[in-house]
């Protein structure tokens, strides 16, 4: 199935497990967040990408020009480890890790998690790619990606053993809109996927054709 499909069953089961409050709080939750605007600085295809560095899931400092060196780069935006559907995701992308690295690319994910909420995200799902901590969503921001867990949705993930602010080392409900950008050797965005939809992602064919347009 397509990541596409597995996120909605997913939701669809997910949802239909709930109270009708808790089904009516969601069903309002996500009609905000696809009325929210996305930033005006949101980066798109065509834009150049400002160089970074994040520490990864071992502490140690990833820059995105060193890896742009060395060929293209895969960015992918994630909300964390909680997240069922970044789950989905996370599978799909290490299954075309092969993929990727044979095109002379590489892959490149980054939330807004502490290091050590990371680590614990790279180990139970085996991601055999760098994972980075951007830690109160400086990147993600600079990259307008950021929005906020809508207030009457926070006791809940609170009941689900989802605890957002302590996964991030702040008090904030912020997290990044999951999204997917192919960026070339001159640091330029040669295709992107930006989805206010959570629940939504690049299909994993889908960076794979982004890649060979550029290798």
């Amino acid at each position: 199935m397509s990541i596409s499909e597995q996120t909605q069953e997913l939701l669809h089961t997910f949802v239909s497990s709930q109270t009708s409050e808790v089904q009516n709080d969601i069903k309002n939750s996500f009609a905000e967040m696809l009325a929210t605007e996305i930033s005006d600085k949101t980066l798109i295809t065509g834009n150049k990408v400002a160089n970074f560095s994040l520490p990864n899931a071992l502490g140690h400092q990833v820059t995105l020009s060193e890896a742009l060196n060395k060929g293209p780069v895969v960015l992918s935006f994630y909300r964390g480890g909680w997240c069922p559907y970044c789950n989905i995701e996370f599978a799909a992308l290490n299954n075309i890790l092969p993929q990727i690295k044979e095109l002379g690319a590489s892959l490149i994910g980054v939330s807004p998690e502490t290091p050590d909420s990371t680590i614990s995200t790279v180990e139970k799902h085996d991601l055999q790619f760098e994972v980075l901590s951007d830690s109160g969503n400086t990147i993600a921001e600079q990259f307008g990606l950021v929005l906020s867990v809508p207030s009457v949705m926070r006791p809940h993930y609170l009941s689900w053993g989802i605890d957002v602010p302590a996964a991030n080392g702040d008090e904030s409900y912020d997290l990044p809109i999951p999204a997917t950008y192919v960026i070339d050797t001159t640091g330029t965005i040669t295709a992107h996927f930006v989805n206010k939809d959570y629940t939504q992602r690049m299909e994993p064919e889908d960076i794979i054709a982004a890649l060979k347009t550029i290798v």
